[in-house]
Order: C-alpha cells, then sequence, then structure tokens
C-alpha cells in the first residue's frame, strides 16, 4: 500500500519531469541519468508534475516500470510538490508523483530502472535512471 506523501519542499531540476501546455517536443525521448544514495534507504529518483503557462496543475503523466531493478524496488507515491521561482511561476504549489527506489538490504553498486512516463499532450519520456548504492562507511577520501 502507497502512503502520500505531504510535501516536497526540496526539488532538484535534473529529478523533475514537466508538462508545460504548448512547449514543442518530440513525441518520444530518452533520458539518462544517475542518482546517488545510501544502502537500504529511500532515494527519490524522480518528480512528476505538470505546469500549465498560469501556473496551475494540468493532468500528471501515467508511469510505467519498463525495467525493474535487479537488486531493489521503486514505488511511486502522490503528493503536493512545492517549488519557488520556476519560470514565470514565482510560488507554485501542485500535486504530483514522486518516484523512490529502495535498495535490498546489504546490497552495495550500481542498480538501474527504466520507466515509461506518458504526458497528457502525448509526449512519451523513457528514462533510464542508474541509482548508485553505497553504505557511506568509507567517507570522503582527502
Amino acid at each position: 500500500m502507497l502512503r502520500p506523501i505531504r510535501r516536497i519542499r526540496a526539488i532538484s531540476v535534473f529529478a523533475i519531469s514537466l508538462v508545460l501546455a504548448g512547449s514543442a517536443w518530440a513525441q518520444e525521448k530518452t533520458v539518462e541519468r544517475a542518482i546517488r544514495g545510501p544502502a537500504d534507504k529511500d532515494i527519490r529518483i524522480g518528480v512528476y508534475v505538470n505546469v500549465q503557462p498560469d501556473c496551475s496543475s494540468g493532468a500528471l503523466p501515467t508511469i510505467r516500470l519498463s525495467t525493474p531493478p535487479a537488486n531493489g524496488k521503486v514505488t511511486v507515491k502522490s503528493g503536493k510538490v512545492k517549488a519557488t521561482n520556476y519560470k514565470q511561476c514565482l510560488a507554485l504549489e501542485v500535486p504530483g508523483y514522486v518516484a523512490i527506489y529502495r535498495s535490498a538490504p546489504g546490497f552495495v553498486g550500481a542498480d538501474v530502472v527504466t520507466l515509461e512516463v506518458k504526458f497528457p499532450n502525448g509526449r512519451t519520456e523513457i528514462q533510464k535512471i542508474t541509482v548508485n548504492v553505497g553504505d557511506g562507511a568509507a567517507g570522503q577520501k582527502i
């Protein structure tokens, strides 16, 4: 059972997929990105919203797990996304989806997940996400 997330305050631009009405996008696009996080903890791998030119929310995209991770699991939760100074929107709060990866207990290494995101305007985005899972015990070497 998925629990709703109340609010997502900090938003990383690389991890957000937005739909802007009237934008000229290719019908299908492939995006590759990498994310780092601790072992056996929730790692946010994507935030998906639909912001209209008037800063209101539009219909949310459909998200499908194309290729599941070999060493963990992915869940999608719904919640409210807050952002400031995004394009012409000085402050906004819109509904959105948050994709979360959690590694299997004891797993350390790289895991890959592929999501298919279908936006209401007909555009499809294939997202190949590499999640670099570390235990954090080594720390930074100087």
